[in-house]
């Protein structure tokens, strides 16, 4: 008999595949939000609607520049997957949802280690969300506590390390 995959795995699984549509030329990331084990909402990164995508443009700003990850996200024609999930949910079904996140590079190889940016860590935060899992390899991947962001306030000191 086969061992079936985890649900955490089987979430992030859906969160990877809903990064195959984003537009970023550096980084494709998906994310879900699920809740009593329904999701609620999905999310990946690019231009607003109406607005060219970096794909489309064929150039990408950050790039041009070597901004560094994590840094400068105001020159980004992106919104961020998790943003993209939370502006596409109801407020009540966010209450103690988990939020799952997977990243692959353009050529779709897994990119561990990445996590919500400052900003989508205050939306996060702000949205009720209880728990982000974070894809590192196909089957690792991690829970992090989203009261730890409140509890470790980061901003304070002037960090924006992920």
């Amino acid at each position: 008999m086969e061992k079936r995959v985890s649900k955490e795995n089987y979430y992030l699984d859906i969160a990877e595949t809903v990064a195959e549509r984003s537009t970023c030329l550096r980084r494709r990331y998906g994310a879900i939000i699920v809740k009593n084990d329904t999701i609620v909402a999905t999310g990946y990164n690019g231009a607003p609607r109406g607005r060219k995508n970096c794909s489309d443009l064929g150039r990408c700003i950050r790039e041009e520049l070597a901004i560094p990850r994590g840094e400068r996200y105001e020159l980004c024609r992106s919104i961020h997957a998790e943003a993209n999930a939370i502006i596409a949910a109801p407020r009540e079904q966010m209450l103690d949802a988990t939020l799952y996140i997977s990243c692959t590079s353009p050529t779709g190889e897994l990119v561990p280690g990445t996590c919500c940016c400052a900003m989508c860590k205050r939306q996060v935060i702000n949205a009720g969300i209880r728990s982000v899992v974070v894809r590192d390899t196909k089957t690792d991947f991690r829970v992090i506590t989203v009261e730890d962001w409140v509890n470790n306030d980061d901003s304070l000191e002037g960090k924006f390390g992920y």
